[in-house]
This record gives C-alpha cells, structure tokens and sequence, in this order.
C-alpha cells in the first residue's frame, strides 16, 4: 500500500497547482519531469522557486541517523516540519523508529503512506479522530500509535470515545516544561492522578512518559537538563509504583532540535527498569536545517566533534524593480518564504550564469509578493538578477510549497518532494 501510494504521487500531473515548475511541462507526470533532469537555472523554470539541495538532504539524514545510534536513541523525528511522505520514508531507511505528529490529519496523511509507527505529540481528544485510530489499530496488527496524556478529563474523553475498541490506545504522560510552558501536567502528583485515571480506563494502557524540553522558561543547558532529569525520575517513580507492569518496553521520550545533545546526556543516565527502556528522541528540523533560526541553536554547535547540520533549501527569486541605488525588490514574499522567526537572508546573485556572493545586499522586510531589499554601495545588483535567499525555520518555509524541486550543486533536479499540509 505505501509503494504503491508513493508511486501514485510520481504519477500526478504538472499543471497550475505547482508553484516554479516550467510553464511547458504542463501535463507531464512528476516521474515523466524528474525523468528529463532539468536544470534549475536554465530549462525553463519560473521564479520564486524552492529548492532543497539533494546532498545536503543526504548529509542531514545521514548525520542524525549516526547520532542516534551513537546515544543509544530510537529516532521518531517530528514529521510536522516537512508534511512530506517521501521524506518520512528516507527517514525512516535512515534508521528512524517511526514519525512524530502533531494532530490528526497529519496522522491520517502518514497512514495513507505506510507510517507504521506514529507518535502523536499532542492529547487526543477529537471523538471522531480517535474512533478513526482504533479503526486502524484494529485493521492492522502492525500499526504502533502513542499521544500524550495531560489530564483526567482527556483520559475520561478519550476512554468514552473509544468505547468497544479493541486494542487499547497506549499513551504517555506529558510533564510540562514548567509553570507557563505550553501543554502538559504540572506536578507529578498530578502526574500520578493522570495515570491512575488511565489505570482505571479500558481502552488505555500507559505506555511511558514524556515532554518537550524546547518549552522550558529561559531555558539554558542546566534549565534543560534539570527538567529531563525530572521526567526521567518520573518514569522510575511509575515503574517503581507497578504503573508499567506487563509491557514490552518502557517509552521515555524528548527531544526538539535545539536541545537534543541535553536529551542525550541524560536520557543515558536512565536506570535499568522492569522493562526495557525506548529512549525516543523527536528532532525534527534537521531534515532541511536552516540559514537563521537553527543554525544558531543547533547543538551541534555545543558539540562541533559530532559533525554539523547544513542548510538544505533556498529560495530562488528574481530582482523585478531597482527604484534607486539603496532599494530593490524582488518576487517573492510572505506567500513564499518564512517570515515567523527571521527574515531571509540573501546568499547570492546569479546573473548570465555565473554565480557570486550577494554583498552589500540584505532583506528588511516582506509584503505578500514582494522582498524589500536594501543594496550598499558595493552591491551589483540589476533587474533580473535571481537572488537565491536563505530561509529560517523549516517548518514554515515546507508549508508554503506543495511539490518541492530536489536540485543537485549543479542545478540538475532530480526529484520533487510532495508536502501535505
């Protein structure tokens, strides 16, 4: 079911959808177009256009793949950030346990593809969402599917939806980063409340415990590490108390992509309990990395000896208004490029196909369709020019484009990534 549904997508038409395909390769299937190996640059390509870097891609996958199994850690990266099936899939070749999700049409996407292991970060609480996954745990034997719990009234929900399931939903607790983080139970005597309400449900097992440290007030590496060390003492207090008694494995689970190093360290300090331990980590930004807002929060800026993430997209737009020595406009705007966290960045001019540094040159601001830059002296910049720019946060920067050009060093495109958002 998920060759063939992956093998459909290489199947669908190139028309008006598509954002920067070549207007002449209107009717041609995305196989039939990865097959003739255009270039990004030169065979007709229209601008804004994004494009991830295919080496890049690879070297990202392949760098978090070794870090896991390097730490002892399963790897479920949080597939919210891309949308994309095909990238699950490298993902999971490259070692993933399974995929991170958010909310229930991102799981409803994964299952569509093939996902066999799903970690819903998020309580479930939709009545018709979860009557859907226990359909499909109850279709199919294989189908591993885990969400949070943070309240005695979500498990009371969860248990009346669920009513006539027939294998219980395993879930977690989640342990809040703090007072006023984001979701999650604040202290762990109502931690111990959550989990004696799903002791006492029928369509539950607890399966685990865990959180998001990237919601720690101010957080710093000792902040971090303090609340990992707490939901670490929380699973041992659960074993402890019998709360896991009868399962296969113990899930403890962590991790965005600006602490995962913190993740490590203490995930690696978890005593031996009464049954083995999924130490599973849920990075997800690494996929595409980026030039702003992870470049400078990355850990492997901590730890420059494990290697380093490189950005893999960039977003090619053309200079279509030069109004004075200090000011050009280019193409692309709000509609195109991640704004949400920092502007972008721009990285390099191309004109009659060479390529330079784009000096002098930066982005101030965003309108819909248009970037506003600002040129120095030194900068050459003339309409027409493509200014390839650098985006920050790759979860917002994926949601923008439905079908994503795959482009080798040289401009030669080799494959198109198909998001769902």
């Amino acid at each position: 079911m998920a060759l063939d549904a992956l093998t459909r997508l290489a199947e669908e038409r190139v028309d008006h959808r598509f954002k920067g395909l070549p207007p002449d390769a209107e009717g041609l299937t995305v196989g039939e177009l990865a097959a003739q190996r255009r270039n990004l640059f030169t065979d007709g390509f229209t601008t804004p256009v994004l494009a991830l870097s295919a080496e890049r891609l690879e070297h990202n996958l392949r760098l978090m793949e070794t870090y896991a199994a390097r730490h002892g850690l399963a790897f479920a990266p949080h597939g919210k950030t891309s949308m994309a099936p095909q990238l699950f899939h490298r993902q999971i070749e490259h070692g993933a346990w399974g995929i991170t999700l958010a909310v229930p049409h991102q799981v409803r996407v994964a299952r569509a593809y093939g996902i066999q292991r799903v970690f819903l970060a998020n309580e479930l609480v939709d009545t018709a969402a979860l009557k859907w996954v226990a359909g499909r745990l109850d279709a199919d034997p294989g189908f591993r599917f885990l969400c949070y719990v943070d309240s005695v009234r979500g498990v009371e929900l969860m248990d009346e939806a669920l009513s006539g399931a027939s294998r219980p939903v395993d879930v977690v607790v989640e342990l809040a980063a703090g007072e006023g983080a984001r979701t999650g139970v604040r202290t762990e005597a109502e931690c111990a409340a959550v989990a004696d309400a799903v002791a006492g449900a029928r369509t539950l097992r607890l399966a685990g415990v865990a959180g998001y440290e990237g919601e720690v007030p101010r957080a710093d590496p000792e902040r971090v590490r303090s609340w990992l060390r707490r939901l670490v003492a929380l699973a041992v207090d659960f074993d402890r108390a019998g709360r896991f008694a009868g399962l296969d494995e113990i899930v403890v689970s962590a991790g965005g992509s600006a602490w995962f190093d913190a993740v490590a360290d203490v995930f690696a300090g978890i005593p031996e309990l009464s049954s083995p331990v999924l130490k599973l980590l849920r990075s997800g930004a690494y996929v595409s990395h980026d030039d702003g807002h992870y470049r400078e929060l990355t850990p492997f800026n901590r730890v420059p000896e494990e290697g380093a993430l490189e950005p893999a997209f960039r977003l090619w737009t053309q200079v279509v208004s030069r109004p004075s020595p200090e000011q050009a406009f280019t193409n692309a705007g709000k509609r195109d490029a991640a704004y949400d966290l920092d502007l972008p960045v721009a990285q390099v001019v191309r004109r009659d196909g060479g390529e330079r540094p784009a000096d002098g040159i930066s982005v101030t601001g965003l309108s819909d369709q248009h970037a506003w830059l600002r040129t120095d002296a030194e900068a050459d910049l003339e309409v027409g020019d493509w200014v390839g720019l650098g985006l920050s946060h790759p979860c917002t920067s994926f949601d923008k484009w439905v079908l994503i050009p795959v482009a080798e060093a040289d401009g030669t495109v080799v494959d198109y990534i198909r998001t769902f958002f």
